[in-house]
Formats: C-alpha cells, structure tokens, sequence
C-alpha cells in the first residue's frame, strides 16, 4: 500500500492508522523531555506540524492510549 500525504491532519492516531506520510519528529519530543524546561515555545512557520506534535506528546504520556504500541 502507498503512502499518502495528507494535508492538515493534527491526529496522530489517525495519521498513523490511515498509513499517511509524515516526518517522523519523536526525536524533538526526546530533546524537549531531557531539557527539562519550565517553559517551552514552539514558533515554527503554519503547517510545520505543531498540533501533530502535541498530539504525538498526549498520547505518548496519556494513560488512555496505554497499550497501544502500534502508535
């Protein structure tokens, strides 16, 4: 099955089991974890993914996707 890039998808779940086409950013979420900063502001251009990177985050930490390791 080809993967398809899909435009404005801010759903992780979603995006992973619709096999769309993304840029794997996990890396980020490991550097911002480590820093351990009080606060962090994300300014990227529109589009760059910053809803789907929360999104990644929520569901990496949330106890409602526990046991899911697909995602």
């Amino acid at each position: 099955m080809t993967r398809t890039v899909g435009i404005g998808h801010q759903n992780f779940e979603t995006l992973i089991t619709n096999n769309n086409f993304y840029i794997d950013k996990t890396m980020f979420i490991k550097e911002w974890w480590e820093n351990d900063d009080a606060v962090t502001l994300i300014t990227r251009p529109r589009r760059f993914g910053k809803t789907l990177n929360m999104r990644m985050v929520e569901q990496f930490f949330s106890q409602e996707y526990e046991g899911k390791s697909d995602l």
